[in-house]
């Protein structure tokens, strides 16, 4: 299989072992940093077992794929998404574009909270450069870097604010975001749910293409269920 078949397990295994936290085969990013956790394409019960270990018993996990989870866990729901990969570089001007660093993350987070983007943590801005527009001092759009894998990393927590859309900002974020990647030789790729048609429009737009369809997973061991005993 592809290493964007598997993103997170890739990148934990692989980049960012540095933020990540394993049992086994099972690993998850540290929770400070990111909600999602990874078992390898071949995944066993046993697997299973050591993400449970890894979670601390029934805590839930986000897997980037929806399967059949083993006797002793329970699928709690999934999501269709859009894996985006860039295709071709459109001609888009990112003159307006600032990196934010440390002194910007206030209002990173408060934009991020405003536009509800997807998963934010207290450290997820460390994953990565965030790029951001500012109109009249104030940040109006962001986007950055999250999963990172060999040869590929992912754009995310692209954020226009509701008084700014409309206006083409998140398009020029995204490439900029882009833009950065490419120059260090890796490809941008980059998830959205399949019922978000204006960002896949967007996305579309600048010369982002569909790779894949998944279906992100939330699992939970079975509190009822011994999962060791698999009872």
């Amino acid at each position: 299989m592809q290493p964007l078949d598997n993103p997170v397990w890739h990148a934990l295994t692989g980049p960012q072992s540095t933020v990540a936290e394993g049992a086994g085969r099972a690993f998850r990013y540290r929770p400070e940093y990111s909600v999602f956790s990874a078992l390898p394409d071949d995944a066993e019960p046993l697997d299973w077992q050591s993400l449970a270990t890894l979670l601390g018993g029934t805590a839930p996990a986000l897997l980037t794929t929806a399967t059949d989870p083993p006797p002793g866990w329970q699928r709690l729901g999934s999501f269709a998404v859009l894996q985006m990969v860039l295709e071709r570089t459109a001609a888009v001007d990112t003159a307006t574009v600032v990196p934010l660093g440390p002194d910007d993350l206030t209002e990173l987070t408060e934009l991020v909270c405003v536009a509800k983007p997807g998963p934010w943590a207290a450290r997820t801005h460390e994953l990565g450069d965030f790029f951001g527009i500012r109109v009249d001092g104030r940040l109006l759009a962001a986007a950055g870097q999250r999963i990172r894998l060999p040869g590929h990393v992912e754009i995310s927590a692209v954020s226009t604010h509701p008084d700014a859309r409309g206006r083409g900002l998140g398009a020029i974020v995204t490439a900029a975001a882009a833009e950065a990647i490419t120059a260090r030789g890796d490809a941008p790729f980059l998830h959205v749910v399949t019922d978000n048609a204006d960002a896949i429009r967007l996305y579309e737009r600048i010369g982002f293409v569909v790779r894949q369809h998944f279906d992100f997973g939330l699992y939970q061991p079975d509190p009822s269920t011994d999962i060791e005993a698999g009872t």
